[in-house]
Protein backbone atom coordinates (compact mmCIF):
# COMPACT_ATOMS: atom_id res chain seq x y z
CA UNK A 1 0.00 0.00 0.00
CA UNK A 2 1.38 3.32 -0.56
CA UNK A 3 2.01 5.89 2.08
CA UNK A 4 2.03 9.31 2.74
CA UNK A 5 3.28 11.67 5.01
CA UNK A 6 3.42 15.79 5.19
CA UNK A 7 6.90 16.83 5.87
CA UNK A 8 8.63 20.43 6.19
CA UNK A 9 5.66 21.75 8.29
CA UNK A 10 3.25 20.36 5.84
CA UNK A 11 5.04 22.40 2.84
CA UNK A 12 5.89 18.87 1.09
CA UNK A 13 4.79 15.07 1.15
CA UNK A 14 6.61 11.88 0.88
CA UNK A 15 4.97 9.31 -0.20
CA UNK A 16 6.83 5.18 -0.36
CA UNK A 17 5.32 1.74 -0.08
CA UNK A 18 4.82 -0.05 3.08
CA UNK A 19 5.70 -3.25 1.85
CA UNK A 20 9.11 -2.22 -0.08
CA UNK A 21 8.16 -1.99 -3.30
CA UNK A 22 9.19 0.53 -5.88
CA UNK A 23 6.55 3.23 -6.56
CA UNK A 24 5.34 4.69 -10.11
CA UNK A 25 4.78 8.05 -10.57
CA UNK A 26 1.43 7.38 -12.65
CA UNK A 27 1.32 10.53 -14.98
CA UNK A 28 5.13 10.63 -16.08
CA UNK A 29 5.50 6.63 -15.73
CA UNK A 30 8.73 6.93 -13.79
CA UNK A 31 9.76 4.19 -11.04
CA UNK A 32 10.74 5.81 -7.53
CA UNK A 33 11.85 4.35 -4.58
CA UNK A 34 10.11 6.91 -2.43
CA UNK A 35 9.01 9.79 -3.90
CA UNK A 36 8.94 13.71 -2.04
CA UNK A 37 6.52 15.82 -3.35
CA UNK A 38 4.97 19.84 -3.04
CA UNK A 39 1.79 20.28 -1.56
CA UNK A 40 -0.98 19.82 -3.37
CA UNK A 41 1.10 17.24 -4.90
CA UNK A 42 -0.45 16.93 -8.80
CA UNK A 43 0.49 13.37 -9.00
CA UNK A 44 -0.55 10.37 -7.93
CA UNK A 45 1.65 6.92 -7.07
CA UNK A 46 0.96 3.21 -7.08
CA UNK A 47 3.20 0.40 -6.15
CA UNK A 48 5.17 -1.87 -8.68
CA UNK A 49 6.36 -5.63 -8.33
CA UNK A 50 9.65 -4.57 -8.22
CA UNK A 51 11.45 -4.51 -4.69
CA UNK A 52 13.66 -1.09 -3.09
CA UNK A 53 17.21 -2.73 -3.35
CA UNK A 54 18.74 -2.67 0.33
CA UNK A 55 21.62 0.18 0.02
CA UNK A 56 24.24 1.21 2.43
CA UNK A 57 23.11 5.17 2.48
CA UNK A 58 21.75 6.13 5.96
CA UNK A 59 19.25 8.66 6.86
CA UNK A 60 21.99 11.25 7.67
CA UNK A 61 23.50 10.72 4.40
CA UNK A 62 20.31 11.34 2.12
CA UNK A 63 19.13 13.95 4.65
CA UNK A 64 22.92 16.45 4.35
CA UNK A 65 22.03 15.36 0.52
CA UNK A 66 18.29 16.78 0.46
CA UNK A 67 20.20 19.95 2.37
CA UNK A 68 22.39 20.33 0.08
CA UNK A 69 20.36 20.09 -3.30
CA UNK A 70 17.86 22.57 -1.80
CA UNK A 71 21.40 25.24 -0.49
CA UNK A 72 20.45 24.41 3.14
CA UNK A 73 23.30 25.13 5.23
CA UNK A 74 24.31 24.92 9.00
Amino acid sequence: MIREELIENGERIHHWSDAGYKIWQNETNILYDDAVDVVPCPYTYSESNELVEPDEITVEDKAEAYDILMGVSE
